[in-house]
């Protein structure tokens, strides 16, 4: 096979396979000799700003992001295009090449009937209850907290990108690579970035993720002062519809009702301006009948069974802000950090399934009512001790912080629990993400043992507070008081505990 050696705009050697081993919408893509990276040209040519954006991109913005805080742990998140080129009279861009991690392992189900064997794990796999339950292979699947923990990483991710004033302007489940067997994910496609004010959107989006009001100007000229183009508002709204589709395996958009006869005009409608979501709790029109959807689609579309309330009480009032308040409101959708924030402290609410054989191993614990897996009906039994978090801006004043930690067998506290200037983030040490002490059941007793706390306190007695030295342990019954430390941000946890069936 032939080798191309050439060079960068920037003059670094570079040397790519003349064979196309895969082609997208605007570009066709080759691999470097080793296939560490690639080489993705356009296919068709490129004006002075197409050009002068991916100069941005591969330096100035990637710079900003990569050279600061928290940078190496950016290049698991992005594959940001790292230089630019032309040969052959196209422009193209270097980027490094998918993580391992990215590509099926398994195939598909029936020894790989469609071919996906070795190829890159794109979210759309992962985010429909037809395609997961048809096609893809269960060791592929991951569980239910590791969707979560990709909802996190894609928020995050999003988030950064807002930061520095950037809209990915085409997210979707094509331009994001999930891995839910240990819970990452990867933001691909970042050569078409979005810089308002000054550079323009080269595409309007992914059908299923494109905003109502880019949907219902399309008609208009691109000019048009009143054409709505792809932005952070734009990126909040398909973030949304991620998270959700993540979560749940369905559309929050496409239910059943029908706008216009016209196949294309009740598309236009459906997703622009009369765009409802399919869980309206006062507008019901748009609900998918059950009636209608295919066994393979259960029960994941009938929303009656596995309504998005079983998301928790972090992300249900984000649900609603995007999808009710924020649909054709873009001032008030949440923004990635909201949600990234919401899905951390949902991390905390959820609970195994006691179930073995459920397969998505993990839900939001809901004890205001006989707590049960919401996926498989398997009622919890036991008794279950919740730390309800505290934090003090006062010496000696705490206030709640709705925050809740949820006790499991060999469940973990790290300092992000106990502290509450420690954010579990891309900004954390290695030390902050050391465990601080786990939590066990003994002869039907619950305890947590300390580990690195050493000014841990059981202050439930205020007359006779106890030091819990580190190797020590505390019993968790009912009213149980827990200084974690008295150090600043230091919180306070009472223990609740839940009786299940």
């Amino acid at each position: 096979m032939k080798v191309i050696k050439t060079k960068t705009t920037d003059g670094t050697p570079i040397e790519f396979v003349d064979e196309i081993i895969g082609s997208g919408a605007m570009k066709d893509v080759y691999f470097s000799p080793d296939k560490s990276y690639v080489v993705a040209f356009f296919r068709n040519k490129q004006d002075f700003q197409a050009k002068d954006r991916l100069e941005m991109i591969v330096g100035k913005y990637r710079q900003n992001i990569f050279n600061n805080i928290g940078g190496e742990y950016w290049k698991r998140q992005y594959c940001w295009p790292t230089h630019i080129l032309e040969y052959g009279g196209k422009l193209g861009v270097v980027a490094p090449t998918y993580q391992k991690q990215f590509f099926f392992e398994y195939g598909s189900r029936n020894n790989d009937s469609i071919g996906i064997k070795g190829k890159d794990k794109e979210g759309k796999w992962f985010a429909s209850a037809s395609l997961r339950n048809r096609f893809v292979d269960p060791k592929e699947l991951g569980d239910w907290q590791n969707h979560i923990r990709m909802a996190i990483l894609i928020s995050r991710a999003v988030k950064r990108l807002h930061a520095a004033g950037l809209a990915h302007s085409d997210l979707s489940y094509k331009n994001i690579l999930v891995n839910p067997i240990n819970g990452s994910a990867c933001v691909i496609d970042l050569d078409g970035l979005v810089v308002p004010g000054k550079y323009p959107p080269d595409v309007i989006g992914t059908p299923d993720f494109i905003a109502p009001e880019v949907v219902s100007t399309l008609h208009l000229h691109k000019d048009d002062p009143n054409r709505m183009l792809p932005n952070i508002n734009t990126d909040r709204h398909a973030l949304a519809i991620l998270i959700y589709m993540y979560l749940l395996y369905r559309h929050p958009l496409r239910g059943d009702k029908v706008n216009d006869m016209d196949s294309e005009k009740d598309e236009v409608l459906s997703m622009g301006e009369m765009a409802l979501f399919v869980e309206h709790p006062i507008d019901k029109s748009n609900r998918i009948k059950v009636s209608n959807v295919k066994a393979s689609e259960l029960p994941w579309k009938d929303t009656s069974k596995i309504p998005y309330t079983v998301t928790g009480p972090y992300v249900i009032p984000l649900f609603q802000k995007a999808f009710i308040d924020g649909l054709h409101d873009p001032s008030k959708r949440p923004t990635a950090d909201d949600w990234e924030v919401a899905l951390v402290k949902t991390i905390d609410l959820i609970q195994p399934c006691q179930n073995s054989d459920c397969e998505q191993k993990w839900y939001v614990f809901d004890n205001t009512t006989k707590p049960k897996c919401p996926f498989c009906s398997t009622p919890y039994k036991g008794k279950l001790p919740v730390l309800n978090l505290y934090s003090s801006r006062k010496e000696g004043q705490f206030l709640p912080e709705n925050h809740r930690l949820m006790v499991y067998t060999n469940q973990s506290l790290f300092q992000w629990h106990t502290n509450r200037n420690v954010v579990p983030n891309e900004r954390i040490s290695e030390e902050q993400k050391k465990r601080e002490g786990y939590f066990v059941l003994h002869n039907n007793v619950w305890y947590l043992v300390n580990e690195r706390m050493d000014d841990m306190k059981d202050i439930t007695d205020p007359n006779n507070k106890r030091l819990i030295p580190i190797g020590g342990k505390v019993e968790l019954v009912e009213g149980t008081q827990l200084l974690f430390s008295q150090k600043d941000g230091g919180r306070l946890a009472v223990v609740q505990l839940v009786e299940g069936k």
